[in-house]
């Protein structure tokens, strides 16, 4: 992964980072769709999965195109490698990276804002917890959305670094 113009250990630190946050969106996507639990309350069958909340259907929706768009861009990173370029040296790298992290943040924020809700309840307006009574569920959504907000991170750290390449 040696390149004629920048530090073959960069090339290699974004590399790996890619393939981390392709892990780390491809979880957060598979943990979200598998997450389901049903439960009786006060005799009424309950039951929680993700496709119950818009939210909680974009996320699953913005995490697997970020994981697509993640490995795009790792097939990029690697060809302009191989050629002997720095991935800054193309507009299409860095660009593509700002609106994965971008629809990655989108996501886990508005998961994050329903799973607080589903959490703690709303009581100014007479939403009631449900995460009592659908624990399972609620710990494997908190789990989808920490993988992804990782995936954020990674994806902000790559962004540094290509600014500071620049």
């Amino acid at each position: 992964m040696s390149t004629r113009h920048g530090n073959p250990t960069a090339s290699a630190i974004q590399v790996v980072l890619r393939i981390l946050t392709i892990l780390a969106t491809a979880a957060a996507t598979y943990v979200m769709v598998t997450s389901k639990q049903s439960t009786v309350v006060y005799g009424i069958p309950l039951q929680a999965q993700y496709n119950y909340a818009s939210a909680f259907k974009f996320f699953v929706y913005a995490n697997g195109i970020a994981c697509g768009l993640s490995v795009l861009s790792l097939i990029v990173a690697l060809a302009l490698c191989v050629r002997g370029s720095r991935a800054s040296d193309s507009f299409f790298l860095p660009t593509i990276d700002l609106l994965v992290m971008s629809l990655v943040m989108a996501g886990f924020a508005a998961a994050t804002a329903v799973g607080y809700i589903g959490k703690y309840g709303e009581s100014h307006i007479g939403w009631m917890s449900i995460c009592d009574n659908v624990a399972i569920f609620c710990r494997r959504v908190t789990t989808s959305v920490i993988a992804s907000f990782i995936a954020f991170f990674l994806l902000k750290v790559i962004a540094i670094m290509t600014v500071f390449r620049l």
